[in-house]
């Protein structure tokens, strides 16, 4: 049972969310590595309607089973791409982040792919996500009703 259903979060909260969702989207970022970021920290954040939302996501944009299957140990496959692989590594350096800084060669790497907007677009997706996350675990959102619709990018 949803502590809090859809229909009782405050009128314009999701809004603000879809603001900056709409951001990144259409920001210079290509739309399934965002996707691939988005469900590596629904994973790590244990947040089971995410894991299910951008699954199916990332399934309706053609991501194979087997890197779908493989995300939560993408670090010891060779499934994903060096570009890929930084920003797996980056997005679990900014979710897990503790007391400890963000390790400087995660950042050193990612300026060989990425531009300081690139990379702060990446930053800020990844806190989008986390703040996702924490909202549909705090609510209890359902899992499994999630229907993926055309994306405007």
């Amino acid at each position: 049972m949803e502590r809090i259903s859809y229909n009782e979060v405050p009128k314009g909260m999701f809004d603000v969310l879809m603001t900056v969702e709409n951001y990144i989207n259409n920001s210079s970022l290509d739309i399934h590595l965002l996707e691939l970021i988005r469900f590596r920290a629904a994973i790590l954040n244990g947040c089971s309607y995410c894991v299910d939302m951008h699954s199916k996501e990332l399934k309706h944009a053609g991501e194979t089973d087997v890197r779908l299957h493989a995300i939560s140990i993408w670090n010891s496959t060779p499934y994903f791409s060096e570009k890929e692989r930084l920003v797996l590594a980056f997005t679990d350096a900014i979710t897990r982040t503790s007391y400890n800084p963000i390790p400087e060669q995660i950042f050193q790497d990612l300026t060989l792919h990425f531009s300081k907007d690139e990379i702060s677009y990446l930053t800020l997706a990844i806190a989008q996500i986390n703040s996702w996350t924490r909202l549909m675990k705090s609510f209890e959102f359902t899992p499994g009703n999630y229907k993926v619709t055309e994306n405007e990018k």
